[in-house]
């Protein structure tokens, strides 16, 4: 089986897991229904993960993908605020139906962690990936090593307060509140979040924009 292939069977598991999850609880649900609801044999279920519950790790991590998209695409010369504005905009106009509901289960999936610690760890495993990652992106906007302490521990803080307003938009929304009482649609509370977790190390331009003649830095001018 191919990598891609592998990847498409485990998200298809996972997404008929997290169905199951959330319908009827982490422990009505076996090995047996998630295989049923797929069309596999428990067998095959078990070939592709350890247990049932790390069968939610997948769609845990369909949800935060978007996110980590944005980061490596952070250009020197933006601000947080502006790149995660034209993302945000971006994302609502590029985002299909079934990305959509992938979301949806993962954010389910993030707060039946909060009951259930085998579904906490599939989060908490997708939070590592983005502050893994995001020691590499750092390191670059600040011209250090990926082992620096100061980098290593912007990233862990940046990490950790997007977790927080994921799992405080997330918590919002599945309890029906209204999406602008949350936040407001260009993302400007989630760098400035960053930035209060940062001690403003983390949020403004670092590099000249090139597509000035002068060579500002208009995001923050």
């Amino acid at each position: 089986m191919s990598e891609q292939r592998r990847h498409r069977v485990r998200l298809e598991i996972s997404r008929e897991a997290a169905r199951l999850f959330w319908a009827q609880g982490l422990d009505a649900t076996s090995g047996d229904q998630i295989a049923a609801a797929v069309g596999l044999s428990t067998r095959t279920i078990w070939r592709h993960f350890r247990s049932k519950e790390s069968c939610a790790e997948p769609i845990v991590m369909e949800s935060v993908e978007w996110e980590l998209a944005s980061l490596r695409s952070w250009q020197p010369h933006r601000s947080l605020e502006d790149h995660l504005a034209e993302e945000a905009h971006r994302f609502n106009r590029e985002i299909g139906p079934q990305e959509q509901a992938d979301v949806g289960l993962g954010i389910k999936m993030i707060r039946l962690g909060e009951t259930e610690p085998a579904l906490r760890t599939a989060w908490l495993m997708a939070c590592d990936q983005v502050e893994q990652e995001l020691t590499g992106i750092l390191a670059n906007r600040l011209g250090l090593k990926p082992d620096d302490l100061d980098v290593r521990l912007h990233a862990a803080a940046t990490s950790a307060a997007l977790r927080v307003v994921n799992e405080y938009v997330g918590s919002g929304l599945l309890d029906g509140a209204d999406p602008q009482t949350l936040g407001d649609p260009n993302l400007l509370f989630i760098a400035d979040a960053v930035r209060r977790a940062t001690g403003g190390a983390v949020g403004d331009p670092v590099a000249p924009d090139p597509a000035r003649p002068d060579g500002g830095t208009p995001d923050r001018d």
